[in-house]
């Protein structure tokens, strides 16, 4: 029996990347799970879709199903969880906010149309959702909320500043910053519910099709770290008590602390190499 059997889970953004990775481990560790992101069978340029994240999860047994949504439209993303509350039959009790808006300009010249799709997806979404299934958490007394930040969110040390491998992400560290502040003052409000809210980055950049497309030629490709490690550090925070909340945590060093050690996607054997 996995960790998380018989519990009802959203994963947001998980069509690829980060997001499909936890999707299919909470999956194979008994989670019914509904994904949401906008590519239901495929993307004009990037691998991987929201139909190929769901046979991956069925592929353990799971009870899965899609609900496709634009989190940058307040109205459309209204619909995930009552749909998702519908497609798994009560309501949610594990929801994990990884979905990001990441536009890399210049913050002198960054257009403010591309600000407010930033904010809207990486700020307003998580909370918009953790509004809606926190009154069946707090009914049950217990619950779960991971939102997936970003080394981004961490100020820049200098001066002298060095030249960044991510030129161009200052607006994206900023809303990474404004969630991790979320984060810890939603958990701080509801201390003492049994909710648990944390916030979880990646120590390395994950070997995503985005990351990669992104960063190939800036950093080595033994820098980048297998999506095993943040899906690890995900479950550890979906079943973790309720003494641990509030945080913003990195993933490696997380499951140091807890003596966890990464598992593969379906769980049933450490990771190697």
């Amino acid at each position: 029996m996995g960790a998380l059997e018989g519990r009802r889970a959203v994963v947001t953004g998980a069509s690829r990347g980060i997001g499909a990775g936890l999707a299919e481990r909470l999956a194979a560790e008994g989670a019914a799970v509904v994904i949401t992101a906008r590519t239901v069978d495929r993307h004009d340029h990037l691998a991987g879709s929201l139909n190929e994240t769901l046979e991956r999860c069925r592929r353990h047994g799971a009870h899965a199903a899609v609900v496709a949504a634009d989190l940058s439209d307040p109205t459309d993303r209204a619909r995930i969880v009552p749909e998702a509350i519908d497609a798994l039959g009560g309501p949610i009790e594990i929801l994990v906010n990884n979905a990001a808006a990441g536009i890399h300009r210049p913050m002198a010249e960054f257009p403010h149309r591309y600000r407010r799709i930033m904010f809207e997806v990486n700020v307003e979404a998580p909370l918009d959702l953790a509004q809606t299934v926190l009154p069946g958490m707090l009914e049950r007394g217990e619950g779960w909320i991971v939102n997936i930040t970003s080394g981004a969110a961490h100020l820049v040390p200098g001066p002298p500043y060095e030249p960044s491998v991510m030129p161009g992400n200052g607006i994206y560290g900023v809303t990474k910053a404004a969630l991790n502040r979320e984060t810890n003052a939603l958990a701080a409000e509801l201390w003492g519910t049994g909710v648990r809210l944390n916030a979880l980055d990646p120590a390395k950049p994950v070997a995503s099709e985005g990351a990669v497309e992104h960063l190939q030629g800036r950093i080595a490709a033994d820098d980048f770290a297998p999506v095993e490690i943040m899906a690890e550090a995900t479950v550890a925070l979906c079943v973790c008590g309720p003494e641990l909340t509030g945080r913003v945590v990195s993933d490696q060093p997380l499951l140091d602390e807890l003596g966890i050690t990464v598992m593969t996607l379906d769980g049933t054997r450490p990771l190697t190499g």
